[in-house]
């Protein structure tokens, strides 16, 4: 399963009521798909508040988004949790409800051990024909999947990525040294993407990529072709929108800031459930800032 190199994870519209707003969801990703260039959407990811959604709406923006992708681009199921049960039970009604790929993030906040990381990776892959990619960002979950038993992962007939949400290049250059040629590492951070293309990265799981996704694209493009000059240029123009969409004021948590963006760019898509809470008026016109 090819995901491409600049995957979009995707925020969920919401209405005034804060109910989700499936016309503006369908509308969302045909703009994710024609005018920021996007491969691959994750729907139902951290970016889409899934610890806000219930299983219902969850299972309707899986089908929402294969119905209105029509194959333009590939559709990839947030179905992770800390309960490796509900875990393969989500990854089944996924499979059903026709996506293209699942991303199962770490286990959190019961911190298990390597060991217990790995089953229950292992236990979702094997539940499933999906191909599963890996989601380690230690900031939110509380652990950090080791490189060696993200490889050991990698053996698995159908792990065939991992998202390295974190800065340590060590692991990221043990990944990409030791594991299958096939097995494809992806940036889940926008403003590391270049960083780790030079370390053998593939791609970038972004957030940017909402609003400037045709310049991620040529930049990872532009890599990826050789001219690492022109790459590194556009992540210096790139850099500020990157940095400033996870360093609003008081360090607003994604996906606040970027809600905000996408309003700018004539693609309304309301506010947040709580516990986030929407950005002020002094962060509004540092993002706004950041456009113009």
């Amino acid at each position: 399963m090819n995901f491409g190199r600049v995957i979009t994870a995707m925020v969920t519209p919401f209405d005034s009521e804060l109910r989700v707003d499936w016309n503006q969801a369908r509308r969302l990703v045909d703009f994710l798909i024609e005018e920021q260039k996007s491969d691959s959407l994750v729907v139902c990811g951290t970016t889409g508040e899934s610890p806000t959604l219930t299983e219902e709406e969850k299972l309707e923006l899986f089908r929402l988004a294969v119905d209105q992708a029509k194959g333009r681009c590939k559709i990839i199921a947030g179905t992770g949790s800390y309960d490796t049960a509900h875990t393969i039970h989500l990854t089944r009604e996924a499979e059903k409800a026709g996506v293209d790929g699942v991303l199962l993030v770490a286990p959190y906040y019961n911190r298990p051990s390597q060991e217990g990381i790995y089953e229950h990776f292992k236990a979702a892959a094997q539940a499933t024909k999906l191909p599963v990619m890996l989601y380690n960002i230690p900031s939110r979950t509380g652990i950090t999947v080791s490189a060696a038993t993200t490889l050991k992962l990698a053996q698995l007939p159908n792990v065939v990525a991992t998202k390295e949400a974190h800065s340590d290049f060590d692991l990221i250059s043990e990944l990409t040294a030791n594991a299958p040629e096939s097995f494809r590492v992806y940036s889940g951070d926008d403003i590391l993407t270049l960083p780790m293309l030079s370390v053998g990265a593939y791609g970038i799981v972004s957030v940017a990529s909402h609003v400037i996704g045709k310049e991620m694209q040529e930049m990872v493009g532009a890599y990826v072709e050789g001219n690492v000059s022109k790459a590194a240029q556009l992540h210096a123009k790139l850099r500020p929108v990157f940095g400033g969409l996870f360093s609003c004021p008081h360090r607003v948590p994604n996906p606040v800031p970027v809600k905000y963006a996408l309003s700018l760019f004539g693609m309304p898509v309301g506010e947040v459930r709580l516990p986030l809470v929407s950005a002020t008026e002094d962060e509004q016109r540092f993002i706004r800032a950041l456009f113009q």
